[in-house]
């Protein structure tokens, strides 16, 4: 089989950052998925112009996951692809990925990972810190966990192969959007006193505001878990009150 040398790997991750460059109705992420995975393909098909010319149409079907653990996907049809696998079976492979990969990434991403980078962000924003620093914050979190998820995805999915739904399972990974419930829910709780006395202007005025804050926390949190949310919103609101309220005549 021909190995993952560091330069595919690289060119591998490089290309992923653009699959959805060419996102479309028809395909979704196929072509930006034949992009990803060209330079294995080269690699295996060099002296064979005409299989990398159907290796590269057949990789441009329907695909859809979360960009972020697209890697995975490319590295384990990689290795099929090495492993001189049957067309059929890579393409029952890459369907097979598509809806746990997308629902891991979105529950992961969209609803834990980037709301929790944006309200830290708008936390240090509203203790006083420049919006250059806010901003910068939340592109460096948000940003170096997608990196990361990358990274990993590659490996993992070249390791395991056509296992990697299984090693999936197995993973931390499939609980970290539960355990993000915990800092992201805190962190809701905590944003909005601060955040309620900013645009109230005065302690005297911000008082309904705070009321009302404190029902859109808890209302947040109970999306993400009914119970144990809410109370954990509740607990950051209190303790950002406090924090608060100790620190407002220095940033007042």
């Amino acid at each position: 089989m021909v190995p993952l040398s560091r330069t595919t790997s690289l060119k591998l991750l490089l290309r992923s950052l653009t699959i959805q460059g060419s996102w479309n109705y028809r395909t979704l992420q196929g072509t930006g998925f034949a992009f990803s995975i060209i330079p294995m393909l080269l690699r295996l098909y060099r002296d064979h112009p005409s299989e990398l010319e159907r290796s590269v149409g057949r990789h441009s079907g329907f695909f859809n996951a979360n960009p972020y653990l697209s890697t995975m996907a490319v590295s384990a049809v990689a290795r099929m692809e090495a492993e001189g696998a049957e067309a059929e079976q890579i393409e029952r492979f890459k369907s097979a990925l598509v809806s746990p990969l997308g629902s891991l990434g979105d529950r992961l991403i969209w609803a834990r990972w980037r709301p929790l980078c944006l309200l830290l962000a708008l936390l240090v924003f509203v203790l006083g810190a420049p919006w250059w620093v806010a901003s910068g914050l939340f592109l460096a979190l948000y940003n170096a966990a997608q990196i990361a998820l990358r990274l990993w995805g590659l490996r993992l999915g070249w390791k395991e192969g056509r296992g990697v739904s299984r090693a999936l399972l197995g993973s931390p990974l499939r609980r970290l959007p539960d355990r993000l419930t915990i800092p992201l829910s805190l962190v809701a709780g905590a944003v909005l006193p601060p955040l309620a006395l900013a645009f109230g202007g005065t302690t005297s005025s911000a008082g309904p505001l705070i009321v009302i804050a404190v029902a859109l926390a808890l209302a947040a949190a109970g999306y993400l878990r009914p119970v144990i949310a809410g109370r954990l919103a509740a607990v950051g609101l209190i303790l950002g009150s406090l924090v608060f309220v100790a620190l407002e005549k220095t940033l007042w």
